[in-house]
């Protein structure tokens, strides 16, 4: 963050509490440049960790999106670009989640419909369908992945 863009922490955190101590060490970590640069990258890999997890959720059923956000989340904790693509992507997120409930029970069925076709392809894909079927004695060969 630029010296002319820091605001003075102490008027806007509140007084006492672990949120407190956690801004109080982060200062102190952010006074020492290695240690800063450091917990920068740590953040850094955690935070795209998480993301590209996200990413790769999003298909199923479940918290794919919820993900993504933590990981931007956790990466616009110290990245400015990475808070500012989160603004977006929830806007854009909002927009489009919006934009569905809008529309008639035919569209909505055939983007569930799409969701579940992804989700089967890539379970096929990675195996995991010919692995299910044989938990319960069934010996497709259909099943079988092309690539594995």
């Amino acid at each position: 963050m630029p010296d002319d863009a820091k605001v003075d922490v102490d008027e806007e955190r509140p007084q006492g509490g672990i949120l407190s101590a956690i801004g109080n060490k982060r200062d102190q970590i952010r006074e020492q440049r290695r240690l800063n640069l450091i917990y920068r990258c740590c953040v850094g890999v955690v935070g795209t960790g998480v993301l590209l997890v996200g990413i790769a959720a999003i298909p199923y059923p479940g918290p794919g999106w919820l993900i993504v956000f933590a990981g931007l989340g956790i990466l616009a904790s110290e990245f400015d670009w990475a808070r500012r693509l989160l603004h977006f992507a929830r806007s854009k997120y909002d927009a489009w989640m919006d934009w569905i409930k809008k529309q008639h029970w035919t569209v909505q069925a055939a983007f569930a419909i799409l969701t579940c076709a992804i989700v089967l392809l890539t379970l096929w894909l990675l195996g995991a369908l010919e692995m299910a079927a044989g938990w319960i004695g069934l010996d497709w060969s259909w099943l079988k992945s092309p690539i594995l």
